[in-house]
């Protein structure tokens, strides 16, 4: 089940009930808010009911025990494929999807279905496309196969090719208040204690993707390193050093990756009680740390070095609350 999207479940099913549907969907919205799932959920939903029976069920849920569904969710369906960014060599991702896998999925779409008149592509995330593979995907939604679907997940829509965005039907997918958030927590980490729960919902800005993901690593300690640079400062660098030495070592790739979603997370938080030029600096300080979060895995910037620059910018941040005092 898709928890919290509902207008976005409703306008897919209402498309696919009708069979006059868009072949190319841009499921648009922040990381972790349900949009991988959603894509996941609908190709079931519609490979499964186009090799039949029909499914007397709301939305896009399906029957476990349906034959087709049982296929996808083993990964072995002939007519679904999922792309994502790859292994190397070296035991690491890739930093993008390659165009040589577009290509791939090129000969897939020219080859006849095996189970039903419908083919699925899902591609998490088209934000990762590299520049050759985006433009040889264009190609394919410019001249679709018939009966084919395209889900394409991004976190950032507005940095896709506007080509792709023209040939697409947009499903926008939003962060989840915190009623739906403190019901989705519950019942998959049922061991954290309120506290720690509320704690956790309060650091993931309505994402349950990266609640359920700080909740499997002790965040507590690294949100209050982030919130004493944040609201004392860093006169003498000794708190960024410390926390770049920590997150700079070999095997704490989790703890790092989360304090790239949680800084700026915390800046906007911390920004709301302020106004006039300490908000503008704040918020000057929130986008810095953004940009610099998102860029850093892409280019695989030092971990230490990229810890300690934006540690830099909470300091700037506390200097300028400073001011309000």
């Amino acid at each position: 089940m898709i928890v919290g999207q509902t207008r976005a479940v409703e306008q897919f099913a209402a498309a696919w009930a009708s069979r006059k549907l868009h072949h190319a969907w841009i499921l648009a919205g922040p990381r972790g808010v349900g949009k991988a799932t959603f894509a996941h959920a609908a190709a079931r939903r519609v490979l499964a009911e186009a090799a039949g029976p029909a499914f007397a069920l709301p939305g896009i849920e399906t029957d476990d025990a349906h034959p087709i569904v049982k296929l996808v969710e083993a990964g072995s369906h002939p007519d679904m494929r999922r792309l994502e960014r790859a292994v190397n060599d070296k035991g690491n991702l890739n930093r993008n999807i390659k165009v040589d896998q577009i290509r791939d999925l090129g000969e897939f779409m020219s080859m006849t279905a095996a189970l039903s008149p419908w083919r699925v592509a899902v591609i998490d995330t088209v934000d990762e496309l590299e520049a050759s593979g985006a433009n040889a995907l264009l190609k394919m939604l410019e001249e679709p196969p018939s009966n084919t679907l395209f889900f394409l997940v991004s976190h950032a829509p507005g940095r896709l090719l506007a080509t792709i965005r023209s040939r697409c039907r947009r499903l926008d997918f939003n962060n989840l208040d915190d009623a739906v958030m403190t019901s989705i927590i519950e019942e998959r980490a049922p061991q954290l204690e309120a506290a720690q729960r509320q704690r956790i919902i309060a650091m993931s800005n309505g994402s349950p993707g990266k609640a359920l993901a700080f909740a499997e690593i002790d965040l507590a300690k690294l949100e209050d390193a982030v919130l004493a640079i944040l609201r004392e400062g860093d006169p003498t660098n000794v708190r960024r050093s410390d926390l770049a030495l920590e997150l700079g070592r070999k095997g704490v790739a989790e703890r790092y990756a989360a304090f790239l979603e949680l800084a700026p997370s915390l800046i906007a938080r911390e920004a709301r009680s302020l106004r006039g030029p300490r908000l503008e600096r704040a918020l000057d300080g929130y986008a810095k740390a953004r940009e610099l979060a998102a860029v850093a895995p892409r280019v695989s910037l030092d971990p230490a070095a990229t810890v300690f620059q934006i540690g830099g910018i909470l300091a700037e941040v506390a200097e300028a609350a400073s001011l309000k005092r």
